[in-house]
């Protein structure tokens, strides 16, 4: 076991000379040391909790190949060249010096449902094991009195330092009174702006805490709004789609482990790793769209054999996100591998102009990117990054599944 425990720990060592040598790039030098200095920062403080990274990969099964492939996967999708792949294993063993909150507002909980229904590692071992979670009103224990006094100790121990999660969207209008938390009958934006306020930063997860979602669906009876709306003067990240794909929370959360600060973000306050490119782009009909070959009513001979579902009123010409390469399910499937149209999910008021099945020549919509026409190469190089996340994601889900598959029929 000692041994096993060595091995393990020797991907976590990084060689300096090493990537002194194979960097070459000013940029990625100097991002590499300052990644470094962060994560010699984070070792140098206690664990917020006294879990062991090492014993949990012990007890999952998982060998120094393995995690090394998650661990390249999860710095291709970071968009960083492969001498970071250290720094990212090292950042998931030191995810317990980073305290977070979650709060659930005017939502379903399927967020929460997709984080812990996630892969390997799986990200309810990582998150809610190696991360100090200190407070998630779904998945605690004490409610009431108990609960309110939980998340206030939280917010003074971490002050300044901790990452709130928001899940859900925040009814500010003339229905903002039904919509109250907690033992003191708190409303959702009083709760928010309250929890917010010493928030290092704060994470909106799913379309309705970044941009509304269904609650803000017209006629819209509560005046729900994303995040953003509400919140000024602090770090956002938005990480939309219904519901978010637990691989962009990762990814967020080992940048700013790694970083200390918030990933590059499009205008809608996304991640560029994750949405910075077209699910059009990527998608595995894309020849079918090129040759003209479509669905033109479900069941017929081109629904049969995975024609482009464009005219069905596929919505991934104008929607970014990263659905078609980490895909659902332990990397399994998404909507337009079985046979559904994208609806447009992580897009603003998605619901009112984009989740319905009919013609896109009925709709009257223009992309808010030039559609269909627009050029691949103006997107610039991640979509050559995005090829090689594919790559990585699915050789690492299928060496874990087929493990798995494995240890089953063993």
């Amino acid at each position: 076991m000692a041994q096993r425990r060595d091995v393990i720990m020797s991907l976590f060592t990084t060689d300096r000379a090493q990537v002194q040598t194979n960097k070459g790039d000013a940029y990625y030098q100097n991002l590499f040391e300052r990644c470094r200095a962060r994560l010699d920062e984070l070792k140098a403080m206690a664990p917020l909790n006294a879990i062991d990274f090492r014993e949990i990969l012990e007890d999952e099964g998982y060998d120094r190949r393995e995690f090394l492939k998650w661990a390249s996967a999860a710095t291709a999708m970071l968009m960083l060249p492969p001498i970071f792949t250290p720094l990212v294993a090292e950042a998931a063993e030191l995810m317990n010096r980073v305290p977070v909150i979650w709060l659930e507002l005017q939502d379903c909980a399927g967020n929460s449902e997709a984080l812990l229904r996630s892969d390997g590692p799986k990200i309810d071992e990582i998150l809610l094991d190696i991360i100090s979670l200190e407070f998630h009103e779904t998945l605690m224990a004490p409610a009431g009195h108990q609960a309110e006094a939980q998340l206030h100790e939280a917010m003074e121990s971490f002050k300044g330092k901790y990452l709130l999660f928001v899940e859900g969207s925040i009814p500010v209008g003339a229905g903002k009174e039904w919509c109250t938390i907690g033992a003191s009958g708190e409303t959702f934006e009083a709760h928010l702006l309250r929890v917010a306020a010493d928030a290092a930063a704060v994470v909106a997860v799913g379309s309705c805490a970044t941009f509304g979602g269904v609650p803000a669906a017209a006629p819209n009876p509560t005046g729900a709004v994303g995040v953003m709306e509400v919140i000024k003067g602090k770090p956002i990240i938005n990480i939309p789609a219904c519901p978010a794909n637990p691989a962009n929370m990762v990814g967020v959360i080992l940048h700013f482990v790694m970083t200390g600060q918030v990933p590059e973000l499009d205008s809608l306050l996304r991640p560029k790793f994750a949405f910075g490119y077209r699910i059009h782009d990527n998608c595995e009909r894309r020849a079918h769209f090129d040759a003209g070959e479509y669905v033109e009513e479900w069941g017929d001979e081109g629904a049969q054999n995975n024609f482009c579902l464009y005219k069905m009123g596929c919505k991934g010409p104008m929607t970014f996100n990263n659905c078609s390469i980490v895909r659902y399910n332990e990397a399994v499937n998404w909507p337009i591998g079985v046979g559904r149209g994208c609806i447009g999910c992580s897009e603003p008021d998605f619901w009112d102009k984009y989740a319905y099945e009919r013609p896109m020549a009925d709709a009257h919509i223009k992309a808010p990117t030039g559609g269909v026409e627009k050029s691949v190469d103006e997107f610039g190089l991640g979509l050559l990054s995005a090829t090689a996340v594919g790559i990585g994601i699915h050789a690492a889900a299928s060496a874990v599944a087929g493990k798995k598959s494995d240890e089953g029929e063993a």
